[in-house]
């Protein structure tokens, strides 16, 4: 009932605020705690997301998925409500809420009816200060979460992820599995629970937006209540991951007719000047869509690989730059060099104006159809909050892409791309292709 109760709400949203019409209001609750909020008042709904920094970097050495494990167990029963009376009384208010960690945040995503609003965050309250953690739950679901790391280990995809991982950020949280591994996760207690709960779950590093129909005075109670029980101050937010990746190329042997690759580099911090002019760079050697050079040069002209693709990943705690494709085990040597070669190229002559110009429509095109509802436009706005931009940033982000020239590209790939930085993971059996590690 509750997905289609929200599906339908969707439909309807789908027609909700333009980019041009939303207008931020910054609210601070008596206690402190502070949001960003979209008022829309045409349909009686609120979308509230939450998000506390830090997210499974905080688990303790030897307890790795021990915050992935909380996360997945905070809907399992909370107060006097067993797993199964805490999903039956969400059902009654139509409520919906979904708990997920990530390397730098644990989010939290609420959509409820305006007419059920204070039992629903009632009930998302005592999920968040009052879990059961029963044990009958964390076996259940850890033995969802054993299962997916088994599969994991077959899965050539999260092979080379892990692997371009490992190398990347050595003995960091980021180099191994916010899932934990059989042997951690297998020996997390339900103390263990606890103690993640309150080491991730604090005020001192919540960021809240919530979009629909509520008002700041309202939010700013609702604030209080939800939150301002939970622990003051959480858990020691690692140092920065030192940045351990070499070049070259690394190779896992899997039996497969095709291997699959990551490639990548160090990458750019999301607050350095450049970080636009990078932004559009990665657009034009290898972004969204069918025009990007890698597209062009390794599927269009050689047919090495049906997609491939490179992205920015400023994180926290470290910064890279990385891609990925599948191609033919006896291909996969002409594509990495091809790859090389085109990361080289640009670095060394910048890009055209045919191609810049392209670029920046895409992006500056494609940016107003992420706006698309209240649920989209609140996790755009906390994720805003995350990253330390002003609340202007939605009107001025794509005067930010149009602003960078041919000049600010060709500088930015000299200073940041050279194709011997690139290392290559190659998960398969390629032909021709000589590991160095």
């Amino acid at each position: 009932m509750i997905r289609a109760i929200f599906a339908g709400i969707a439909a309807l949203l789908l027609a909700g605020p333009a980019l041009a019409e939303v207008s931020i209001q910054q609210v601070t609750s008596q206690r402190g705690l502070h949001a960003w909020l979209v008022e829309e008042h045409a349909l009686p709904f609120v979308a509230l997301e939450i998000r506390f920094r830090g997210g499974t970097s905080l688990d303790r050495p030897g307890k790795r998925g021990e915050t992935r494990l909380m996360a997945a167990l905070i809907e399992e029963g909370a107060g006097d409500l067993d797993a199964r009376a805490f999903a039956e009384t969400r059902e009654e208010l139509a409520a919906d809420f979904s708990f997920d960690a990530w390397d730098d945040a644990l989010s939290v995503s609420a959509r409820f009816l305006t007419e059920n609003r204070d039992a629903s965050v009632a009930l998302l309250k005592s999920a968040l200060t009052h879990p059961r953690f029963d044990q009958d739950a964390i076996d259940r679901v850890r033995a969802q979460v054993v299962s997916i790391i088994q599969s994991e280990e077959k899965d050539p995809n999260a092979i080379a992820g892990r692997t371009f991982d490992e190398r990347a950020f050595g003995d960091h949280p980021y180099a191994t599995s916010r899932n934990g591994t059989v042997e951690s996760v297998s020996a997390l207690t339900r103390d263990d629970m606890f103690d993640a709960q309150d080491r991730v779950m604090a005020r001192d590093r919540v960021y809240v937006s919530a979009v629909g129909d509520i008002t700041a005075a309202d939010l700013s109670k609702l604030l209080d209540d939800l939150l301002g029980e939970l622990p003051e101050i959480g858990g020691l937010i690692p140092p920065r991951a030192e940045f351990t990746l070499t070049p070259g190329v690394t190779v896992v042997d899997y039996a497969s007719p095709q291997s699959v690759v990551i490639f990548g580099q160090e990458g750019i911090k999301r607050d350095d000047p450049d970080f636009f002019a990078a932004y559009v760079l990665n657009q034009i050697i290898g972004g969204q869509g069918f025009a990007s050079r890698l597209m062009e040069e390794v599927r269009e002209k050689r047919g090495l690989t049906y997609g491939i693709g490179t992205y920015l990943a400023p994180m926290d705690l470290a910064e890279t730059w990385q891609g990925s494709f599948a191609s033919a085990n006896e291909k996969v040597a002409e594509a990495v060099a091809v790859v090389r070669a085109e990361w080289a190229r640009i670095a060394a002559e910048g890009a055209s104006d045919a191609e810049i110009a392209a670029a920046k429509t895409y992006l500056t095109g494609s940016y107003p159809l992420r706006f698309d509802g209240n649920g989209p436009i609140a996790t755009i706005l906390v994720g805003m909050q995350l990253d330390g931009l002003p609340v202007d940033y939605l009107v001025n982000r794509n005067s930010y892409v149009e602003a960078v020239t041919a000049e600010d590209i060709k500088r930015v790939a000299s200073r940041l791309m050279d194709g011997g930085k690139l290392r290559f993971v190659v998960v398969g059996q390629p032909k021709g292709l000589e590991p160095d590690d």
